[in-house]
């Protein structure tokens, strides 16, 4: 007689094993059938038991989000049924500003709010680095100074009602964060590598806590790039917010905003409208995604 199915949700994921843990009960190692996972931690499964401890993942919920980000090969999944991506920066080690905006451009994918924290703020170059981000207060994204080893108090509020994903490089004091929101969790830490300006890897896993009823959080590996191939190069314009009243307005109906004359995009940038860092990034991304045309995504890891 086989074993009833039980509902759960993912809250770790580790290469092709996962934790699952069941819908009011105990918590459950559990691996996919077959050889291809598509698994990520935040999603809603049904497992059937097979031994103490472990399950065998059946079947798993429609996501309502899906976080994740692509080369020209494989995606890498990052998190599902994420409400708000929380994209976490420091003035050290320093911030790629270009990952900021791939991230923020697979929210916009998404269809989930993002919001940009701006940790270690007790640094001396934090104050530069918050007149930087100005521009993305003003396309409506929320930043939030954070000194994370002092006091979270300022991020709390963000983070009420959502499931919520950190995301950012390494170093930039996601654990942390978590450390601090949920006191005896000891997520890993690690001292920042000062002659290359960069952190160390710590954590090796998307993991998701429970901050309360309605509210959660999913810690990440740390990151240096963020491919975001899954994205058509046609559609990348409409992911940059500001870009979006400019559209439609070029002298071209199929203008890709790069080195087009008439171009109202670039219009709007000479006017102040829209960033030129951010039209750089821009730029940069259509270029790649365009290198990429005809390369077929060929498969999925967990981040």
């Amino acid at each position: 007689m086989k074993t009833a199915l039980e509902n759960g949700t993912v809250v770790a994921a580790f290469g092709r094993s996962y934790l699952v843990e069941l819908d009011g009960g105990p918590t459950l190692t559990c691996f996919p059938r077959g050889k291809r996972s598509e698994i990520a931690c935040g999603d809603r499964i049904q497992v059937q038991k097979t031994a103490e401890g472990q399950g065998v993942i059946v079947a798993a919920d429609p996501r309502s989000a899906l976080f994740y980000r692509s080369d020209a090969y494989r995606q890498k999944l990052i998190a599902a049924n994420v409400t708000q991506i929380v994209i976490v920066l420091a003035a050290a080690p320093s911030y790629y500003e270009d990952l900021l905006n791939r991230c923020l451009v697979a929210a916009e994918h998404a269809g989930v709010r993002a919001v940009i924290v701006l940790n270690k703020f007790d640094l001396e170059a934090s104050s530069a680095a918050m007149e930087r981000l100005q521009v993305y207060a003003s396309l409506g994204y929320p930043v939030v100074p954070l000194t994370a080893k002092v006091d979270v108090t300022p991020l709390r509020a963000q983070l009420e009602g959502h499931t919520s994903v950190l995301v950012g490089q390494s170093g930039m004091g996601k654990s942390t964060i978590i450390n601090r929101l949920l006191p005896g969790t000891d997520a890993p830490t690690a001292e920042l590598s000062i002659a290359l300006d960069s952190g160390r890897h710590t954590t090796t896993h998307a993991r998701l806590y429970h901050l309360g009823p309605v509210s959660h959080i999913i810690d990440s590996p740390g990151m240096q790039e963020f491919g975001l191939h899954h994205i058509a190069a046609d559609a990348l314009d409409h992911l940059f917010v500001e870009f979006r009243p400019a559209i439609g307005h070029c002298r071209f109906a199929n203008c890709r905003h790069l080195t087009e004359p008439g171009c109202a995009v670039e219009a709007a940038a000479r006017e102040g409208s829209v960033s030129e860092r951010r039209l750089a990034s821009y730029r940069r991304i259509a270029e790649e995604l365009r290198r990429s045309d005809g390369v077929t995504t060929r498969s999925t890891t967990r981040s």
